[in-house]
């Protein structure tokens, strides 16, 4: 058992909130980006309405704490624990409301080296409590847009937690999987249920496209993000999204072990 004040106490000095290394330049570009619907930094969101820079900033301000002086240009950025510890209450809450009528859950992530074992950890204890962790459309191939050009990736599942691989790529070679926003992987996963007549999930867990994605399609979605996602706080804003916990995302997937504990414990599922 994790308590509260513990909690905030690691966040800090695991870094994952307080001072974090997303850099303030990073995050103000991602603001300029969604502005303008750039769709490398939407995430298969479509806002319902315009977003100016300093709206962008002024939400971020308010949902991770983050300087809400645009003239604030440099250095790293600031993420205010108790916002981390409030949303992640309003997270297990989800999840314990999910875990009671015993609904279906599909995870997913686009930070698997870093984010496996949280959701890892969260898809056993469901499974646990008699819910339908779903894993469809496993093998799947997705063509991805990066930087480096259209990658084609497949749908796979570790722990029940869905990722994608990149073609050829086994979990044999020690590959966890590839990190990604898009949210072309959430789309194919549904695609797959709707195509196999199986159950719909009640809610998707996840972060990237997984979570901008399955909200954009109407369904229940909370998730994580850094302060240089600002999708993820934009389709809460809006009402598309039910949970954005704001943390670093990239720190040793180890430190996310006590999240883990706490998340599991307030949704009284813990083992």
């Amino acid at each position: 058992m994790v308590s509260t004040g513990a909690l905030r106490a690691h966040l800090l000095t695991a870094r994952l909130a307080g001072t974090v290394a997303t850099l303030r330049e990073e995050s103000l570009r991602s603001y300029r980006l969604f502005a303008a619907r750039d769709p490398r930094v939407t995430l298969g969101l479509g806002p319902e309405r315009e977003w100016s820079e300093r709206e962008v900033i002024a939400l971020m301000a308010d949902k991770c704490g983050v300087s809400s002086d645009p003239a604030d240009a440099c250095g790293h950025d600031v993420i205010d624990p108790d916002r981390t510890v409030r949303a992640l209450d309003a997270f297990a809450d989800r999840l314990g409301e999910v875990a009671a009528r015993r609904g279906a859950v599909l995870l997913g992530t686009g930070h698997p080296h870093r984010l496996l074992g949280f959701y890892g950890g969260l898809a056993d204890a469901l499974s646990a409590a008699g819910c339908s962790v779903l894993t469809p459309a496993q093998g799947r191939c997705i063509d991805i847009t990066t930087r480096f050009g259209v990658r084609t990736c497949h749908l796979a599942y570790v722990r029940k937690v869905a990722l994608v691989r990149g073609r050829g790529a086994r979990a044999t070679c020690g590959e966890t999987g590839a990190h990604t926003h898009s949210p072309l992987p959430v789309r194919a996963a549904l695609e797959g249920l709707a195509e196999c007549g199986g159950p719909l999930p009640d809610l998707v867990v996840g972060d990237h496209g997984w979570v901008c994605g399955a909200g954009q399609l109407g369904f229940a979605a909370i998730g994580l993000a850094d302060v240089d996602d600002p999708a993820l706080f934009v389709g809460e804003a809006e009402g598309l999204i039910a949970v954005t916990v704001p943390l670093d995302d990239s720190v040793r997937s180890s430190y996310y072990g006590p999240l883990t504990r706490y998340v599991l414990n307030r949704a009284c599922l813990s083992q």
